[in-house]
């Protein structure tokens, strides 16, 4: 089974899904992005790369198994593009914008350079604008959006993490793997953000 996690840069799909990596096959995308070269090229106004979804999923399926096997093995996918992919279950991350914001500052990061786990050269200024970006991204639900889309409602699943340690997240991970909880998606709103 493959349950990808995705969401915002900054909601906590990285430190959650490292927990569970004595449980599950977990596959941290944006690492074998840039390892394995699955990009087409380089965005330099984000300072980003350009990723080719198509040679990612290939390397996923070939490497974890196609999504809806119905064998025992669970497979993590992470990645704020992690809902792109074909999927079982589909996790989405949310945070409170303002937090996000702060999270994605705290760190010296910009937006694409916080999703690749890499120091950003970017000014201040500019970081500053990518996190803003961020949050009103989050603030619209827009990966949310593109997972339903993607899958539809009855697959998606939402976990609030603004308040939440990452062994809390990495816990409510483990029970949409299990079965013990509903899809949810729609169940976040920070329309008040905006």
């Amino acid at each position: 089974m493959r349950v990808v996690v995705t969401g915002t840069p900054g909601t906590g799909k990285t430190s959650a899904t490292a927990l569970l990596e004595d449980e599950f096959a977990v596959a941290h995308l944006n690492d074998e992005v840039r390892d394995r070269e699955f990009w087409t090229e380089r965005d330099e106004e984000r300072d980003s790369l350009v990723v080719d979804v198509d040679a990612l999923e290939s390397w996923v399926d070939e490497e974890y198994g196609e999504a809806g096997d119905d064998d025992s093995d669970v497979t993590l996918v992470e990645s704020h593009l992690a809902h792109l992919l074909p999927a079982d279950r589909v996790v989405v991350l949310r945070c409170r914008p303002d937090v996000l914001e702060s999270r994605l500052l705290d760190r010296g990061e910009s937006d694409a350079r916080a999703a690749e786990n890499v120091a950003s050269t970017k000014s201040p200024r500019a970081r500053t604008r990518e996190a803003r970006e961020n949050r009103e991204s989050e603030a619209l639900d827009v990966i949310l959006a593109e997972a339903v889309e993607e899958h539809g409602v009855d697959s998606v699943y939402e976990i609030e993490t603004t308040d939440r340690s990452p062994a809390a997240v990495a816990d409510a991970i483990r029970a949409v793997v299990a079965g013990e909880r509903e899809p949810s998606a729609g169940t976040v709103d920070y329309l008040e953000y905006l």
